[in-house]
């Protein structure tokens, strides 16, 4: 069974950066194999993709991120990262992390129902 621990929220103003890392909690596991997503969600609505990251390395972002979110992996350290940019108080949400086995190394799908394991989610709040 895949675990899956977030980190590197908090509070941050408008305009800041935060980088939030997802690691597999089995040190032996190669998160790598995976695709590996971001979603978020706000209060009161529902969880959202913000940005996916393929087995073989291929990206995408919702519109509302482009340009101001990039998601990365840091194999050496087996985890996956999401630097976001430009804060806006519209990001504030809970973000989780989630992967799924990678069936193709070019397989983007950035859905929820397409992963498998989640982790606990955690906290971004933008707030002057």
């Amino acid at each position: 069974q895949l675990q899956l621990v977030e980190s590197g929220g908090g509070l941050v103003q408008p305009g800041g950066s935060l980088r939030l890392s997802c690691a597999a909690s089995r040190f032996t596991l190669e998160l790598d194999n995976y695709a590996v997503g971001w979603f978020r969600q706000a209060p009161g609505k529902e969880r959202e993709a913000v940005s996916c990251i393929s087995s073989g390395g291929r990206t995408n972002y919702a519109d509302s991120v482009k340009g101001r979110f990039t998601v990365s992996r840091r194999n050496a350290k087996n985890t996956v990262d999401l630097q976001m940019n430009s804060l806006k108080p519209e990001d504030t949400a809970v973000y989780y992390c989630a992967a799924r086995i990678g069936r193709s190394p070019f397989d983007v799908t950035c859905v929820t129902t397409a992963f498998d394991y989640w982790g606990q989610g955690t906290q971004v709040t933008v707030s002057s």
